[in-house]
């Protein structure tokens, strides 16, 4: 290594920085780069960030601090004040910049945190020189950890390709590559398609079409990752309103206003927590859950009893009723938290993205997927087993035999209703991380909602999920080809003819009502 060859150590480098032109300067930095001391990082950063500079008074490299405080770059101690001309800070130009970046990665390979040297091997594959090939080899045959042995192959290979070695070695970087990220493998052989060498030029064309093809194949498994997230929240979405349609028959146009109420709760929780309780901010979601589902759902029987419960059996005007009450609903909220979009926080357990493959993995959409289906699953345990999804079920099949049976159907109704804006208060959580919080939310998910229902049957848990599903994955499948509107148009003419032929959707209910 040069540093090491030179005999020089960090303490009689750093003065060189002060020394020379930028050539001068770079020669420097990748000695630096080579030493291994572990306080070559903090000076390299200093220098990046123009704090490293020259006291005129006896010519030290000192780092200036942002009080105007000189000091000691390596031993961090304090040299006095550095007035405005007491100093000069040492020149980068975009070159100089570059090589500090490349130091740096060469300094991180070798550090104990793996998130450090897998950012230093991705740097190295960026940004490939043939000066790193020993550093890369040494990191590499020293990593334990396998995924980052292989980043650091890839990184090693690109330096190797860049190089002057002999052909054979070239084309095995090359077969080395080839199996890299898909656009690494772009950026690190695009320049070779016309290399001299006719076989390198041939070897980089086949490695850059099975990347292209690899490309395609994940961007596919992006869309339907994409689909399923967006099927995830209309499943929350509409999972409410099957079971109040399916029971009760009523079509509730607040039901998006539902949604928006679930959301606002969450923001108003948060605030409280911002206010009061900082340190519980990660529990905000935790908390909001059980109040959104509790609040929403109160409302939820609030109109139930007050308003709907009056009109069963006259479908328009419960239509228009439910309609009048979420224009009152969405005024509320205008006049108590304004007309603007209000932030909500994303917890940090929430937060950053995973890899899979060629494919990201948010945190948000992953953890609203999981939601999602727990939901789901907690409904299907309350159906099944429990004495109130018993009754519900017998009033969704024969609602007068359900009640000569001695059920009351009123009652069910009522929690019925009430389950079902609970359910679109928890979408609204969900949504307040990926979507505005506005009084407008519900808006742009209550027509989606309904196409759900009908599409997968009315009242059928499982034709909603089925139903979510398809329609989130179509949506994104039909995006790229015919654009986001065009695209909705599509799938409504789909389903305006898919009822045609099976106007009970995919799953009908069963029972001597709804055969009637």
């Amino acid at each position: 290594m040069p540093g090491l060859a030179t005999g020089q150590s960090l303490d009689d480098l750093v003065p060189r920085l002060a020394l020379g032109d930028f050539a001068d300067r770079a020669e420097v930095v990748a000695q630096i780069g080579h030493t291994g001391d572990s306080r070559a990082a903090a000076v390299l950063d200093a220098l990046l960030a123009r704090t490293l500079e020259v006291r005129a008074s006896d010519g030290r490299v000192v780092r200036v601090t942002d009080a105007r405080r000189a000091v000691d770059p390596l031993s961090g101690e304090d040299l006095g004040p550095a007035g405005g001309r007491a100093t000069t800070a040492i020149r980068v130009n975009n070159g100089l910049r570059r090589d500090i970046r490349t130091a740096l990665g060469v300094l991180t390979l070798a550090d104990p945190d793996p998130a450090r040297r897998r950012a230093a091997a991705e740097a190295a594959l960026r940004s490939p020189d043939p000066d790193q090939i020993d550093a890369l080899a040494q990191a590499m045959e020293a990593e334990q950890i396998p995924a980052l042995r292989q980043a650091l192959g890839w990184a090693h290979a690109a330096a190797v390709l860049a190089s002057d070695a002999p052909a054979p070695r070239r084309l095995a970087a090359v077969a080395a590559l080839s199996s890299a990220p898909a656009l690494s493998v772009q950026a690190a052989l695009n320049a070779y398609r016309a290399d001299p060498d006719p076989a390198l030029a041939e070897a980089a064309i086949r490695a850059l079409e099975r990347a292209e093809a690899r490309q395609a194949a994940w961007a596919q498994a992006q869309t339907l990752w994409f689909g399923i997230s967006l099927g995830s929240v209309l499943l929350l979405a509409a999972i409410g309103l099957a079971i109040t349609f399916g029971v009760m028959g009523v079509i509730n146009l607040a039901h998006g206003e539902m949604v928006m109420l679930g959301a606002y709760t969450t923001y108003a929780v948060q605030e409280v927590i911002r206010t009061h309780a900082p340190h519980l901010f990660g529990w905000s979601l935790a908390i909001a859950v059980p109040l959104a589902f509790l609040l929403v759902g109160a409302v939820g029987v609030a109109i139930e009893r007050g308003i709907v419960r009056h009109l069963y059996g006259r479908p328009l005007e419960t239509l228009l009723a439910t309609w009048g009450v979420s224009l009152i609903l969405q005024q509320g909220v205008r006049s108590l938290f304004g007309p603007t979009n209000r932030e909500v926080g994303t917890p940090d357990w929430m937060s950053g993205a995973w890899q899979l493959g060629e494919m990201t993995l948010t945190g948000a959409r992953l953890a609203i997927v999981v939601f999602a289906l727990a939901v789901f699953g907690g409904l299907l345990v309350l159906m099944r087993h429990s004495a109130l999804g018993l009754r519900m079920r017998a009033v969704t099949q024969n609602r007068a035999m359900a009640a000569n049976l001695g059920i009351r159907t009123s009652r069910v109704d009522a929690l019925t209703f009430g389950l079902g804006t609970g359910i679109a208060g928890l979408a609204g959580v969900a949504l307040s991380q990926i979507d505005n919080v506005s009084p407008n939310l519900g808006q742009g998910y209550i027509i989606d909602s309904f196409l759900v229902v009908v599409f997968g049957g009315v009242g059928n848990l499982w034709g909603t999920l089925a139903a979510a599903m398809g329609l989130g994955i179509a949506n994104k499948v039909l995006e790229p080809w015919a654009g986001a509107v065009l695209g909705k148009i599509l799938i409504l003419i789909f389903i305006i003819l898919f009822i045609q032929k099976r106007p009970r959707g995919l799953f009908p209910q069963r029972g001597r009502a709804a055969e009637g």
